[in-house]
């Protein structure tokens, strides 16, 4: 089991941010992730800014899934503009 926080761009307004979230949760899919499970954590502001932004939106993913799905999932999160940061847990 895994847990994913990403941290999305301002700019992005509700409706973006749920296609966002839909498309993401089905590329998952297709890298058999199972358990799927999608929290928006809202916007917030940085404690020091990140990309000279100084707010951003939280989307919190919980999953299962292989190993060797991960690095494949966390290449394509890396090339998305909108993607500031994320962070992969391990939960236990």
């Amino acid at each position: 089991k895994y847990e994913i926080m990403i941290l999305l761009t301002e700019e992005i307004n509700n409706n973006e941010l749920k296609n966002w979230v839909f498309q993401y949760a089905k590329l998952l899919r297709k890298f058999s992730v199972c358990d799927i499970s999608v929290i928006s954590r809202g916007k917030r502001n940085f404690a020091y800014s990140i990309s000279n932004k100084v707010k951003g939106n939280y989307i919190q993913i919980n999953f299962s899934s292989l190993p060797k799905h991960i690095i494949n999932f966390a290449n394509v999160l890396k090339m998305d503009s909108q993607v500031l940061r994320f962070l992969l847990f391990t939960k236990s």
